[in-house]
């Protein structure tokens, strides 16, 4: 049964119990592979709207040997303009590092394609245990780069360059922000950091708190970084892993940093949001009561996931306004 907490938003609980019925395997209960076939299950039987875009369409670009698929989103034509020297955003997804695709962050492209005004490019990055630290981090990062390059062909304004991503997304865009400073890369201008992933280790008030019973849980959290790392724990302490970890988080993109009161990783993501604050990074943080990791996902089902791609969207067009 879920969890009769009574921290719990209605939605929420009824959300959980719908995901009961599914019966699906949870992280650290099966292969990777079969996580990858239940999270598809869970996609096709949990339907949530699909909020109508301009148009979406499959590309994919090499670079050191890798193809990497990518999904772009346009907006309506007419609705910003026509269409070129748009601003662009990069939606990396969650799953751990180990599940996903752009289906499992459609919501998140379309949400943002939509309110933004923006070409969104979602980036199919290597998953582990085949692909490991720091391969998605890497995929997603050469995927900023093949955007800028191609701007005329995407329609977009290179200058106008948000990320974002939940949970193992939520990650990689900070991830990806920390590596375009360090290499004189692209100038980003905002980064949306849904539910993230800031830090390895499960030591904190959080991982205790909601240990199990609320989604993602901490036994699952630590085979996923598992997976990930391949095994190599002591690179769990790498900026590029752990972006918390960091000894200069100054010079980094405007940051939005959304978390879920009942998620093993909420205490992680305030700290990143205070440690960027403290670091002059013009930075908000949400805290989503009630709400269970992931929730942004699950728009039309729980309400607040509507309202957190309004409060990110506006949150990016004023980094951009300020361009």
């Amino acid at each position: 049964m879920p969890p009769s907490d009574h921290r719990l938003h209605p939605d929420i609980v009824d959300y959980m119990a719908a995901l009961e019925k599914l019966g699906l395997p949870a992280a650290g209960e099966a292969s990777a592979q079969d996580l990858r076939a239940a999270g598809a299950k869970r996609r096709l039987m949990i339907r949530v709207p699909v909020e109508n875009v301009g148009k979406v369409y499959a590309r994919e670009f090499s670079y050191q040997g890798r193809t990497v698929p990518v999904r772009v989103y346009e907006p309506e034509q007419g609705a910003h303009g026509d269409n070129t020297n748009l601003p662009i955003v990069l939606v990396f997804h969650g799953g751990g590092w180990v599940v996903g695709d752009p289906d499992s962050e459609d919501v998140t492209s379309r949400g943002l394609c939509r309110r933004v005004g923006a070409v969104v490019v979602s980036v199919d990055y290597g998953l582990a245990p085949e692909n490991c630290y720091p391969v998605a981090a890497e995929d997603c990062y050469a995927a900023l780069e093949w955007s800028v390059q191609h701007a005329d062909e995407l329609g977009i304004d290179p200058d106008r360059i948000a990320v974002a991503g939940t949970s193992a997304g939520g990650n990689l865009s900070a991830v990806v922000c920390q590596m375009s400073r360090d290499r004189n890369g692209p100038n980003i201008a905002h980064q949306v950091l849904f539910c993230p992933v800031t830090d390895f280790g499960n030591y904190r008030d959080s991982y205790r708190d909601f240990a199990t019973g609320f989604g993602l849980t901490r036994d699952g959290m630590d085979w996923f970084w598992a997976q990930y790392l391949g095994g190599r724990a002591d690179r769990g302490s790498e900026p590029y892993a752990s972006p918390l970890r960091a000894t200069d988080l100054s010079g980094l993109p405007d940051a939005t940093v959304i978390v879920a009161e009942c998620d093993v990783l909420r205490d992680e993501g305030e700290e990143y949001a205070d440690a960027l604050v403290s670091a002059g990074v013009d930075t908000r943080l949400t805290r989503y009561e009630g709400m269970i990791h992931g929730f942004n996902l699950v728009l039309g089902l729980i309400n607040a996931a509507e309202d957190a791609l309004d409060e990110v969207a506006d949150r990016i067009k004023s980094s951009f306004a300020t361009l």
